[in-house]
């Protein structure tokens, strides 16, 4: 039982962390709320530019996800091939491992972790590449030939939003997948992977050198926005 549970651990620490991190956001803006500012900020400026620079950004980050979502396809291809080469992989483990030795039912149960884990980074990226994709129509259908409203501008960059939530739910998924690796070595060895991924991912959103300059960043955006005059073109501050 023990070797189940710490084999569908870093599954469970990544469901966990999902549902954990948006409640902590609302005590504490994580990286990604901050970001969202910055979202909305590129809606509203790209309402009033009439040049290709939006759609450039646009499809530089539609490029990333594409291909982190191909690699996905492929790892989950790997997988599956294992599955067909358990003789030389339990070989190779006896080798390998430091601690016990795994039984055919424990490594097939552990790669049924790691295809679960690749398959959810699969559609993450996906999904977040048609929500980019919808992003993409929804900024070039912006009518500029009158004043965009904030309804307009906050669907869009909510839908922006969304892509980029999604495509961090992928990322997560890889940083976790490290921890079902370490699996095959030790199983405390995933454990205290799985462990430090945490404290990475925590780190990264809300204490890092990223988080304080792009919340710097905000602070001096929303102090030019209160002393701007009024924007013929969207009616902001």
């Amino acid at each position: 039982m023990n070797t189940l549970l710490i084999s569908i651990f870093p599954l469970l620490a990544y469901f966990a962390y999902n549902i954990v991190v948006p409640l902590v956001e609302k005590r504490r803006p994580s990286l990604s709320v901050i970001m969202n500012m910055q979202r909305r900020r590129w809606v509203a400026n790209a309402t009033r530019r009439e040049s290709p620079f939006d759609a450039i950004l646009s499809g530089n980050i539609m490029g990333s996800v594409s291909f982190l979502a191909s690699t996905s396809v492929l790892l989950v291809l790997a997988v599956f091939a294992v599955f067909g080469q358990l003789p030389a992989l339990m070989d190779a483990l006896e080798s390998l491992s430091l601690e016990r030795q795994y039984s055919v039912l424990d490594v097939q149960i552990h790669l049924g972790v790691m295809l679960a884990m690749f398959v959810m980074a699969f559609f993450a990226f996906t999904l977040s590449l048609r929500q980019f994709n919808h992003f993409c129509i929804m900024l070039g259908a912006i009518d500029r030939d009158r004043v965009t409203t904030e309804e307009e501008i906050e669907a869009i960059a909510q839908m922006n939003a969304l892509g980029a939530r999604n495509f961090n739910s992928g990322i997560r998924a890889y940083y976790f997948s490290v921890a079902t690796v370490a699996w095959f070595v030790s199983e405390w060895l995933a454990l205290a992977t799985c462990l430090v991924t945490v404290l990475i991912l925590a780190h990264r959103e809300f204490f890092s050198s990223s988080h304080r300059t792009a919340a710097s960043a905000a602070v001096i955006a929303a102090r030019q926005r209160q002393q701007a005059p009024v924007s013929p073109r969207s009616g902001e501050l």
